[in-house]
């Protein structure tokens, strides 16, 4: 059993998948589900009024996106993590999912034992993204110039904490920026560098030079 619950917002614009994600977590005592939301507009809200750890976001909502209703999450500094449970795995829907500030990205025909872990993960802040989801990516955004996009000082910075094992909480604390705008900076070089996760960014980070001995 995990030391704390995790609580959770269930995101689908199908009630019997809210209702069968609601069961299957209800079964577990390391999962509590505080709510669940139509479209990604009433997501926003009760976020707000509920305060979860994790918000499971499916994507394609008649009512509103999934992705319009993340990247507000972000733009409003909120303290859950966002993780996507969709059953598209295209470009067209990852990348903007991942850049809005997704924590991570899974299929909706992921064994139960898998997304249980990949609560866990998102709730602690780590990156979770399915194999599927991540080897697209991964080939969507390494860029065919051979540099790719500079990271800006931010990046840097942040980049250079990661590398010493800094937690996304303490990264804002220390730069007094919230959490949600750190695992921003962070997508950004994840996205620049081609990778998918911090410890791929800090080994590439080296292998470039962008990192030296100072970090």
């Amino acid at each position: 059993m995990a030391d704390h619950t995790i609580t959770l917002l269930i995101v689908d614009d199908h009630p019997v998948v809210r209702d069968g994600l609601r069961g299957m977590f209800a079964a577990s005592p390391d999962f509590e589900v505080l709510g669940e939301a139509g479209d990604g507009v009433e997501a926003v809200a009760l976020v707000e009024r509920l305060d979860p750890d994790v918000v499971l976001m499916d994507l394609r909502m008649p009512g509103g996106p999934g992705v319009e209703a993340i990247a507000e999450l972000t733009r409003r500094g909120a303290r859950c993590e966002v993780l996507v449970l969709t059953t598209y795995d295209t470009d067209s829907d990852t990348l903007p999912a991942i850049e809005a500030g997704a924590t991570g990205y899974l299929l909706k025909d992921a064994p139960r034992d898998e997304l249980f872990a990949a609560v866990r993960a998102a709730a602690a802040g780590r990156s979770v993204l399915s194999p599927a989801v991540a080897s697209r990516l991964v080939s969507r955004v390494r860029s065919p110039r051979p540099g790719g996009e500079a990271l800006s000082s931010r990046e840097r910075e942040v980049l250079g904490l990661v590398a010493k094992g800094t937690s996304n909480r303490a990264i804002a604390a220390l730069l007094f920026v919230s959490e949600a705008t750190v695992k921003t900076h962070l997508t950004h070089v994840y996205t620049k560098l081609g990778v998918s996760d911090r410890a791929a960014a800090v080994a590439v980070a080296y292998d470039r030079g962008i990192l030296g001995a100072e970090a």
